[in-house]
């Protein structure tokens, strides 16, 4: 059926379908990652980001389009995980600036591609030092493209499989643009994912409603601290109208807040099961379809302490002068940082970026005048800037600390007797005066800056590169330090993953006094996953 405007019923199935189609994809979007190492999370971060927006969508019962767009546009930002997240979460955000001149409670074809056009330039605007190759490049030629063929199009799906064909386009030439792409064999991640959105979108304009897939749960990226979809809701729908039952509809709208969905559809009652987070929020849905009976919301982890948010709180009381809240993973990492004066450790980090909510939350769990932010990782610095713009009530800065090595240095300069601006400089001098050295394995075949990489290979990693890659982890180590150490160097600190044995450690030393005799060794159980050995070398 032709369509020639976006209701706002529309406008929800479309972006719906849209978070569903990328969270039924999300791994495949998770193994365009350029480095081989097992943590690529573009897909699972954009996914998350784009189903915060859409439960808040879900929820909202205004009926004009642009509330829903500034619903949708807040969800999204306060789900924003990774710097893809955060740039979808802006893209979304330039919907609802397209939205706001609109005189009508629905998108014409030229308000649709000024919505598109709008959240490419909020994007955009969202990056600092924006690159070409990625996500933001897709968006933007898409639009570009469309634009130029906008008298040809009659219908919303005319402009919106044109959209679609030039972002697959642009996506396609990203590796052409990005030399570390081509070299890797692989497109950008961050415009795969948007990709998937936008084909969930033209599903749902021909009646395609998608529902989560059970291969689709994100449960196994996340930290288990986050213990997601707890409530086992049961209930019966007396349908009011069960000719017209729209059973596909309320299954996406279902998909999007859970998982473990079952509809058993007899007569005119429906009978729904799903675990959730938001119980309300399903038995909202439902009260569309008819009246509800049997309602049975259990919590299936109760008396399961858990910390909130994936973050641990250390004491807040009154307000305070100072305080330091870190992104960090692995226990004995956790407790390093805690000990050396982290106030908040949000858990995650390599595998599971927080949330710009999770960044808020932190800030207002501290309680302070002054706020140092750790990220520790720097697809975790997008968001907590984001979380930064929110906070009205204190003084938060966010250090430009990309790895554990680099914060665990900043922590040794802090002074908590100094002022905010002082002890950012002296944190931020530390970062940029300290090497990181990663000891991981491949999970593929690849090339990457002139060095071969067989899958289960060992890969050093110096400052973001890397430089080696072998069959013997010892041997990648020992690669790796000669890179990193140098006559200047004075101190080595090892951070040791959860599989390094007692006599790889007891080694450790000795390597680090090959490369130079005056040099001192620290050694720390981290704890962490993935990373055999995360080095700062100062």
């Amino acid at each position: 059926m032709a369509v020639s405007s976006v209701s706002v019923a529309l406008f929800k199935k479309m972006v719906m379908n849209g978070a569903i189609n990328l969270k039924n994809n999300h791994k495949r979007v998770d193994e365009l990652n350029v480095f081989p190492v097992p943590d690529g999370d573009t897909g699972t971060n954009m996914s998350m980001t784009v189903m915060s927006g859409v439960r808040e969508m879900e929820s909202c019962v205004s009926s004009s389009i642009i509330e829903v767009g500034k619903v949708l546009s807040r969800g999204a930002l306060m789900g924003a995980r990774g710097n893809s997240g955060v740039i979808l979460s802006q893209f979304f955000r330039g919907i609802y600036v397209g939205m706001q001149k609109l005189e009508h409670n629905y998108l014409s074809l030229e308000d649709l591609m000024v919505c598109f056009e709008s959240g490419c330039k909020v994007a955009y605007k969202a990056v600092m030092e924006p690159v070409e190759g990625t996500i933001l490049t897709v968006v933007r030629e898409a639009a570009e493209a469309t634009r130029a063929h906008m008298k040809e199009f009659k219908t919303i799906e005319e402009l919106m499989l044109y959209y679609q064909n030039a972002a697959l386009v642009s996506l396609n030439n990203t590796p052409n643009l990005l030399p570390v792409l081509k070299e890797s064999g692989v497109v950008d991640s961050g415009g795969a994912g948007f990709l998937e959105i936008i084909k969930g979108m033209i599903m749902a304009l021909n009646g395609q409603m998608l529902e989560a897939s059970d291969g689709a749960t994100q449960s196994s990226t996340e930290k288990p601290v986050e213990l997601k979809n707890i409530y086992c809701t049961e209930f019966f729908i007396e349908l009011k109208d069960s000719k017209s039952f729209d059973e596909g509809a309320l299954k996406s709208s279902l998909s999007c807040l859970g998982e473990a969905l079952y509809m058993v559809l007899e007569n005119a009652v429906c009978k729904i099961h799903l675990h959730t987070d938001h119980p309300g929020l399903v038995l909202e849905q439902a009260l569309k379809y008819g009246e509800l009976t049997d309602i049975k919301i259990e919590n299936q982890r109760v008396g399961h302490t858990h910390l909130e948010n994936g973050a641990k709180v250390l004491g807040v009381t009154p307000k305070k002068e100072f305080a330091l809240i870190a992104v960090c993973f692995g226990e004995g990492i956790t407790q390093t940082f805690q000990d050396l004066g982290v106030d908040y450790v949000i858990e995650g980090g390599q595998t599971m970026n927080p949330s710009t909510e999770a960044f808020v939350e932190a800030c207002k769990k501290v309680n302070a005048e002054n706020i140092i932010i750790i990220p520790n990782n720097g697809n975790v610095v997008m968001a907590a800037k984001q979380a930064t713009t929110l906070i009205k009530d204190s003084n938060v800065a966010v250090l430009k600390a990309k790895t554990i090595a680099q914060g665990y240095a900043s922590l040794m300069v802090f002074d908590p007797e100094a002022n905010l601006e002082t002890n950012l400089e002296a944190m931020t001098e530390a970062v940029e005066h300290v090497k990181t050295g990663e000891i991981t394995y491949s999970v593929r075949d690849t090339e990457i800056g002139g060095i071969k990489i067989v899958e289960g290979d060992f890969m050093g990693i110096a400052n973001g590169e890397i430089v080696v890659s072998t069959q013997k982890q010892t041997d990648a180590l020992k690669a790796l330090l000669k890179k990193l150490i140098d006559e200047d160097s004075q101190i080595v600190t090892f951070f040791c993953g959860k599989e390094v044995a007692s006599e790889e450690k007891d080694m450790l030393e000795e390597l680090c006094l090959a490369e130079n005799s005056d040099i001192e060794v620290e050694i720390i159980d981290g704890e962490q996953d993935i990373y055999s050995y995360i080095i700062a070398v100062e």
